[in-house]
């Protein structure tokens, strides 16, 4: 970890500074610290896949089957000093994924997703085939999103929304009724 004087703590792999996404800082056997990031493209890479070489001084830090690199331990003691909270960050195949959870239970929004793509799968190929001719892109298609009405109603937002709509509803529907309630009364009068 390079750090001096009035600059913030960062990975001695990628130079980025530490922070609390993709470039958390992880604690490697030795005691070496590496953003998630650059550890999860050393442990893509690296032939065994449950030992990751530490870029400094080589030790091996030893991973449990199927235990990705974000689960290593990650160095509070840097957080700390940049006062920030550790998030969750997964490895997905070969994508970081961090899921951004609502703070406030009152004013509930619906959870970002962010992903960083670590590459290509490996063996896959990164361009067309030499024999073919050029390709076109296709814009992606939006996945709908199936929500049913118990979920809808669960959102605080949808619920403060559907009872103002309730309500002018209400109130149009009230004023409507009084105007030819008013007019039958004065016709009937006069």
């Amino acid at each position: 970890m390079a750090e001096g004087q009035g600059q913030e703590p960062e990975c001695p792999v990628c130079w980025n500074p530490f922070n609390n996404t993709f470039h958390t800082p992880k604690v490697l056997d030795c005691c070496h610290s590496f953003c998630v990031e650059c550890l999860a493209h050393l442990s893509l890479v690296t032939p065994a896949r449950r030992r990751l070489l530490c870029p400094l001084c080589r030790q091996p830090t030893v991973l449990a089957s199927g235990q990705p690199v974000t689960d290593l331990p990650t160095d509070t003691a840097v957080l700390t000093l940049l006062r920030l909270e550790p998030h969750h960050v997964i490895l997905e195949g070969h994508q970081l994924c961090l899921k951004d959870q609502p703070k406030s239970r009152y004013f509930l929004r619906q959870p970002r997703v962010y992903t960083l793509d670590l590459g290509p799968e490996p063996g896959s190929q990164t361009g067309p085939p030499p024999d073919m001719g050029p390709t076109t892109r296709s814009l992606p298609i939006p996945i709908p999103s199936h929500y049913s009405l118990r979920e809808c109603f669960r959102n605080p937002q949808f619920r403060i929304f559907a009872y103002l709509m309730a309500v002018i509803l209400s109130v149009t529907l009230l004023l409507i009724f009084s105007i030819f309630w008013t007019r039958q009364f004065l016709w009937g009068v006069g």
